[in-house]
């Protein structure tokens, strides 16, 4: 078992560096850590960095997950191989790329591209974004899955995540406390759907509205609150296709609810994805 402890960083390939670090900074609202050749560094709270762009096919994308220990590296690398994942450690290049000791790379089911990093590097500085955006922190990604329920086993026995909710077989994923870390939406391909990160309150979210419509940027999802994790959200289109999302007060359990807690299963429905009512536009998974 992977046993994951918290999600890292996501790589994005991109045809415009330029334009990219411009969206994140302007408009997203993170902070540029440094460019390095072909690759642009930034980051949204306490981490070296929380997503990385480099010139390239914006559909190589990878996410990155940490685990505590070598054991628990080495262990997973074991665990995938069993299974006939093919595997390979990261070089000593692609590890200073990445700010890790050290890290793994496979391809889970869908095809999506996975990294699991041990001891990624910290900031020495406290994050200090490029404009006001209310983030306090890079939280999850968005999956795309040819096979929810297969994949929803591969997380779940080889990854060592819990369930927290279901829409329709599309599973929400846990590997902390917090809600989800990882969620499978239906596609014919794997990849990744979107990329959230959590804001101080709910009127962020609605400054955040204002100021992505002011800007020209296409709203996708939202104003609203999720019926699973309870979250008030709101999802944007950024470079290359890629959806972006804010949103804040995602549930997070105790221990108690952590121990008894079984996963609810929800409809394929509208309501299931909104309670206020909004409907998602030009997210691929989110029809009902």
């Amino acid at each position: 078992m992977l046993k994951l402890h918290e999600i890292r960083y996501v790589r994005l390939g991109t045809k415009n560096l330029d334009s990219a670090e411009e969206y994140a900074t302007k408009i997203l609202g993170m902070e540029s850590v440094r460019r390095e050749g072909k690759s642009l560094y930034l980051r949204s709270d306490s981490r070296d960095h929380t997503l990385c762009y480099f010139e390239g096919d914006p559909n190589d994308q990878t996410v990155g997950f940490e685990v505590v220990s070598s054991d628990y590296l080495s262990s997973a690398a074991d665990s995938l191989e069993n299974r006939g994942y093919r595997v390979r450690a990261g070089t000593s290049e692609e590890c200073e790329q990445r700010r890790v000791n050290a890290f793994i790379h496979f391809v889970d089911p869908s095809g999506t591209q996975v990294d699991v990093v041990l001891r990624p590097h910290a900031s020495g500085r406290r994050y200090f974004p490029s404009r006001d955006a209310g983030i306090t922190g890079f939280s999850h990604v968005g999956l795309y899955s040819s096979d929810p329920k297969r994949d929803e086993q591969f997380w779940t026995q080889i990854g060592g995540a819990r369930v927290s909710d279901r829409i329709g077989d599309a599973a929400l994923l846990r590997i902390n406390p917090v809600h989800h870390t990882l969620a499978l939406f239906p596609a014919n391909h794997g990849g990744i759907q979107h990329i959230n990160h959590q804001v101080e309150s709910i009127d962020d979210i609605f400054r955040a509205y204002y100021f992505l419509k002011e800007k020209g940027v296409e709203i996708r999802f939202g104003p609203g609150r999720h019926a699973t994790s309870g979250a008030h959200f709101l999802y944007f289109a950024g470079p290359d296709g890629m959806t972006f999302e804010y949103s804040c007060g995602v549930k997070v359990f105790t221990d108690e609810e952590e121990r008894v807690h079984h996963p609810r299963q929800f409809p394929v429905e509208p309501k299931s994805f909104c309670i206020l009512g909004s409907k998602p536009m030009g997210i691929p998974g989110f029809e009902s």
